[in-house]
């Protein structure tokens, strides 16, 4: 079931709800029915972690070290 991000055009309650087919879910704060539902940033999935750390070690052998914080350039530079 997909989750979906809605906010209420009545008391502006902005919530996710897994929705399934044509259920229409209610808000949780006033349950009215009239929503908005959200435009939401899309899931990627995988091992993001691992490829974070792969790209950061690429960019360390190469030099670039613009995507790494403060705190973790503290010894590298």
């Amino acid at each position: 079931m997909p989750i979906f991000s809605f906010r209420c055009t009545k008391c502006s309650e902005e919530f996710e709800a897994l929705v399934m087919g044509s259920d229409a879910p209610t808000c949780p704060s006033c349950q009215a029915s009239e929503l908005e539902r959200l435009v939401s940033a899309p899931s990627v999935g995988g091992k993001t972690e691992a490829a974070l750390g792969r790209v950061r070690q690429q960019a360390a052998r190469e030099g670039h070290f613009s995507n790494y914080s403060r705190s973790e350039l503290k010894g590298r530079l």
